[in-house]
């Protein structure tokens, strides 16, 4: 027989958002903190130097390692993304038909300038 007509509650298909791992639980691991440092790693001493430089200007904290080996890449694009990163966007709130008009007419926006 069927098992469709026998009631076994409800069969959720829905699971909790956190169990698959898709829902970033941990998004307070700021990188650059004292807790979680940048990992980069430069070819020479110079560079290192360079590097530090950078690193203590915008206040931020990294494990820098030198790789002098024949062939070796600089591995900095952490501490890139870090210093390119691009300020808040704050517009100004356009003035509403019925707002004192900011030209100082004393005079409704729709009435004066708008």
């Amino acid at each position: 027989m069927s098992d469709k007509f026998f009631f076994k509650g409800r069969q959720d298909a829905r699971q909790h958002h956190t169990a698959y791992g898709g829902f970033q639980t941990n998004a307070s691991q700021k990188s650059g903190s004292k807790k979680y440092p940048l990992t980069l790693v430069v070819t020479n001493e110079a560079r290192k130097q360079e590097v530090e430089a950078q690193v203590a200007k915008a206040k931020l904290y990294a494990n820098i390692s030198v790789d002098t080996r024949e062939g070796a890449v600089e591995s900095i694009t952490e501490l890139t993304a870090i210093l390119n990163k691009g300020g808040t966007v704050t517009t100004v709130k356009s003035p509403s038909r019925n707002d004192v008009c900011n030209c100082g007419s004393g005079l409704k926006f729709k009435k004066c300038c708008g």
